[in-house]
């Protein structure tokens, strides 16, 4: 059995969630500003489909991409350097994660619910999420968004309207990231389009070691801008 959290319940020790299904802690809670930063600052995400309660999740491993590891593959990088695009950050987080909530087939739901839309858009207005995006001819066609806390960056969910874009998207950010300085993405949960980017699995403890040592590191950059790799003179 799991906790059931009320507003004010504070979050279990991680070595309370389970095994199967893997990493699962707590229910219940709500998704407001406060109980989303306490969460993400302890190694915890919230991730459910509609009409469940409010699940928080902790897995051991974590699916992790430190940003020196990042592999960037031949033909990605020669397609990101013949292809006509623009990347920007925090241009349009409410269309960035519009895009991620739309269901990926006919049949399938999406895990970003209206509340939980909201309670990210609340966060990116104060400063914590951010997104990325990748236009052509004026049109985003992949993108992505997450938090930034100290010196880690937390992945929350990403997506592609053109082959490669969310790809594309994800380099642009790693190698930005690196400049700053930060130390570890969260990817939270491991699929073959992570690996491919040089994504590892890392213990769970490893994982709170990195918390640690890194959320309270200050930082000074600003995300409003575009960057500059592979644009072309």
């Amino acid at each position: 059995m799991i906790p059931w959290l009320s507003d004010n319940t504070p979050f279990p020790p991680l070595n309370k969630a389970l095994d199967d299904p893997n990493g699962l802690l707590a229910a219940g809670g709500t998704l407001n500003q406060g109980r989303l930063l306490d969460a993400y600052r302890r190694g915890i995400f919230p991730w459910y489909s509609p009409g469940e309660p409010i699940l928080w999740w902790s897995p051991d491993p974590r699916c992790v991409l430190i940003p020196e590891q990042l592999h960037v593959s031949r033909s990605l990088k020669k397609q990101m350097r013949s292809q006509t695009y623009e990347v920007c950050f925090d241009r349009n987080f409410p269309a960035v994660i519009d895009a991620c909530a739309a269901p990926r087939s006919a049949s399938a739901g999406t895990w970003i619910t209206r509340e939980m839309r909201q309670s990210y858009i609340e966060l990116h207005k104060s400063g914590y999420a951010h997104s990325v995006e990748m236009y052509q001819e004026g049109e985003i066609v992949g993108g992505l968004y997450g938090l930034a806390l100290g010196k880690l960056f937390f992945g929350e969910s990403m997506f592609s309207r053109r082959s490669n874009a969310s790809k594309i998207a994800f380099v642009h950010l790693v190698e930005q990231l690196k400049k700053w300085g930060y130390a570890l993405i969260d990817c939270q949960v491991s699929n073959p389009h992570l690996f491919s980017l040089g994504a590892c699995e890392i213990p769970r403890q490893e994982f709170e070691d990195y918390l640690q040592r890194y959320l309270n590191v200050p930082h000074n950059h600003h995300w409003d801008f575009e960057p500059d790799l592979f644009r072309k003179e």
